[in-house]
């Protein structure tokens, strides 16, 4: 099966030299990675989250940039049908796939050779979001930015749509991470608070990145996709594109952000950020939240607590607290000169933006003993999560498990005890795969 798709958004008009770039970029090797992106974007509302598992059930599809004089078309062969309705592809899918093409075809040619600078990978995540025209200027703060697990129960999935309700309610706009689970839910229920309140210029935020966009596929519900080129700058766009964060449910992944935000928010420097942060989740899931900020004091220490506050079983209240959270965000940010639309007085310390590739060397050589910097720490605690996420739904890593065996994390005994507890809870409650999926640990805790 061929079909031809037309561009839409900010490809609907290019150069000629616009068009050759990318038709150079579809012959290179970066082309298995477009392909991968559009196919996971295709595969929307996929059944597993094993990213081999998808590639391996679309080897003949294939995907191809033809040329014209007004600038490209995409012919697609052999895509998943559910894309399709009576013969026609569903229009966010169809702009989700142009998103694909702006942000790895077109604006990575950009950015070739690897970035060390911080204010070069700051501007970077800058750069793509304005191509992206996910940064509004002249509006006021509004953006929650709202992470969780993939994998949650149905308690949990029907609460992160309350309490996106609430925030819908209250003309807050949700960024995700654009999957399933807790990043779906919230962006659902502020569907329903926005069109209560007429609102018609809602935002549906989908951050993510090449090697989760399969495991995750953007839900129908994102109308703003951009595709970051790593983890690390994919949560950078997140934090600084946040005007408050909440937190639900999760496994490994939920863990990594949240280690990852409260390693920069501990910085000296950031000591008088505003950045509202709540943990939330119906009463069924308080042993969660009691578990997680067991392991964030015995290993970031109590100033850590003091930078989240958690609320159980209240999505009005989370609503509320955020929505008067915003006018001392606004008062921050104006007293800064900073923008509303993306935070850079934010500091980010170079562990934090530095890519970290998941092998089994660089996961059994990480410092994971609690005599060091906290902000050191909590880096290195980011990066063992990071490698268990990869480990679990990354294709990268499942071949790596597959090929290596499991990865191996060791260090100081009582950190990885704590460790160790806090991973067999996210196994026994089903957190670090899709629900009826058998969990093989891909990873093994030494001290």
């Amino acid at each position: 099966m061929l079909k031809q798709l037309n561009p839409t958004g900010v490809l609907d008009l290019l150069s000629q030299l616009e068009v050759d770039l990318l038709e150079q970029s579809s012959t290179s090797e970066r082309y298995k990675l477009f392909r991968n992106c559009v196919l996971a974007v295709l595969n929307v509302g996929s059944h597993t989250d094993s990213s081999s598992e998808i590639y391996n059930k679309y080897e003949d599809f294939d995907i191809r940039l033809l040329s014209r004089e007004r600038g490209i078309k995409i012919e697609l062969e052999n895509p998943p049908e559910s894309a399709f309705v009576d013969g026609e592809i569903i229009t966010g899918i169809h702009e989700h796939i142009f998103s694909v093409i702006r942000d790895i075809l077109f604006i990575c040619q950009k950015y070739e050779k690897d970035l060390t600078e911080q204010k070069a990978i700051t501007h970077m995540v800058f750069d793509m979001l304005r191509n992206a025209g996910a940064l509004r200027v002249n509006s006021d703060p509004s953006m929650i930015v709202c992470w969780g697990g993939h994998s949650i129960n149905e308690v949990e999935y029907k609460y992160t749509k309350q309490v996106g309700y609430e925030l819908g309610l209250r003309g807050l706009n949700i960024c995700t991470g654009c999957g399933p689970g807790a990043m779906k839910g919230p962006m659902k229920g502020a569907t329903i608070g926005h069109a209560k309140q007429r609102i018609t210029n809602n935002r549906y935020l989908g951050l993510t990145e090449p090697s989760i966009i399969a495991a995750e596929p953007p839900n129908p519900i994102v109308n703003e996709l951009v595709i970051l080129p790593d983890i690390e700058k994919r949560l950078e766009a997140f934090i600084r594109t946040a005007h408050g964060i909440i937190i639900f449910p999760g496994g490994a992944g939920t863990a990594e952000e949240l280690l990852y935000l409260l390693g920069i928010l501990l910085h000296p420097d950031n000591e008088k950020q505003c950045l509202p942060v709540i943990l939330t989740g119906p009463k069924e899931s308080e042993n969660y939240f009691i578990e997680l900020c067991k392991f964030v004091e015995k290993t970031l220490g109590k100033a850590a607590l003091d930078k989240f506050e958690v609320i159980i079983d209240d999505p009005e209240r989370v609503g509320k607290t955020l929505k008067e959270k915003m006018v001392e965000v606004r008062e921050y940010r104006k007293s800064q000169g900073d923008a509303y639309y993306f935070n850079w007085t934010l500091k980010i310390d170079h562990d934090f933006q530095q890519p970290f590739a998941p092998t089994h060397a660089n996961m059994s050589s990480l410092d994971l003993h609690l005599d060091q910097p906290t902000q050191q720490l909590a880096a290195n605690l980011r990066r063992a999560f990071s490698g268990i996420v990869a480990g679990n739904v990354k294709d990268e890593g499942l071949q790596a498990i597959k090929q290596h065996g499991r990865f191996v994390l060791s260090g100081e005994p009582a950190l990885m005890a704590d460790m160790d507890k806090l991973l067999a809870a996210f196994v026994e409650q089903g957190r670090m795969k899709l629900p009826g999926s058998k969990y093989i640990p891909c990873y093994e805790i030494k001290a």
